[in-house]
């Protein structure tokens, strides 16, 4: 007697590579979280687990890798303890670039015309950029980010006035950092300051890469009268090496991604988070 196909083909052994993309989605989040617990994976734990195959399981660890949440070892991956590689500015644009256009929108939606606003160099607030020429959004934008001077002196129009936070110039991630740049953020006071973040610690320490960034963040945060937080979910598992603030120092967390769990830990530390990007567990 002849049985069925699926019969014969052992549980473990049954592949999902072929699986829809949010699907694959899932798996790697589940893969982050295993590490959080355990600290490392292997190809082979992943092969079983998932039942995938040995290229799925590459391919998922070398995401994980370029969104910064695991470092590749030979036969796995392992959870980073201090992040402090930096990526060139033009390779992170790239990077979650729909989640980005999400926050940016949403980020947009919170200002009211004429306001005054910090924008810090990071990737997120560059597509903010986009969004208020998009928009059409009369505001005065204080920024040290160059890509982000050049959008807006390009393209931002009459009713969008630009000062530049001056000061050395790193060409890794094209902004403005040092003494000067900081006496600049402290002569000025903005209605809000939208930015974002190498990652946010377990203690809930908004970190950065760079210490001379993280001083201007800070600076930012002093003078602005509220604080937004854009971020997705791939910044809990990572943090930088200098610390910028307590999560309590930012009024809103604008978050995409967010598992209830997540945005709760997030309240507690004294941030009001809101989930972007329609339903999401965030809103439970």
């Amino acid at each position: 007697m002849v049985g069925s196909a699926a019969e014969e083909i052992p549980i473990a052994r049954r592949r999902t590579d072929d699986a829809p993309g949010v699907l694959a989605e899932a798996r790697r989040r589940e893969i982050a979280d295993r590490l959080r617990a355990h600290g490392a994976v292997t190809v082979a734990e992943l092969e079983e687990l998932f039942g995938v195959s040995p290229m799925t399981a590459r391919r998922d660890l070398a995401e994980l890798e370029r969104r910064g949440v695991v470092r590749r070892t030979h036969g796995g991956a392992v959870l980073p303890t201090i992040s402090a590689h930096e990526d060139s500015f033009a390779r992170r644009l790239e990077v979650s670039s729909e989640d980005k256009a999400l926050l940016a929108a949403a980020a947009v939606q919170l200002l009211t015309p004429r306001e005054t606003i910090f924008l810090d160099s990071s990737t997120t607030t560059y597509y903010v950029a986009k969004r208020i020429v998009e928009t059409g959004l009369a505001a005065t934008v204080l920024t040290n980010s160059l890509p982000v001077l050049e959008l807006l002196f390009r393209e931002g129009g009459p009713d969008v006035e630009v000062i530049g936070i001056g000061g050395t110039l790193r060409r890794l991630t094209r902004s403005f950092v040092g003494p000067f740049a900081v006496r600049t953020v402290q002569g000025h006071f903005a209605d809000r300051f939208l930015f974002s973040v190498k990652g946010i610690a377990s203690n809930g320490m908004l970190t950065d890469a760079d210490p001379l960034e993280a001083e201007l963040k800070r600076s930012m945060i002093e003078q602005a009268g509220e604080s937004v937080l854009l971020i997705d979910h791939s910044k809990l598992t990572v943090r930088g090496l200098s610390v910028i603030a307590p999560i309590s120092e930012v009024q809103t967390t604008l978050a995409t991604g967010l598992s209830a769990a997540e945005a709760d830990g997030l309240r507690l530390g004294g941030t009001t988070v809101r989930a972007v990007g329609g339903a999401s567990p965030a809103t439970a």
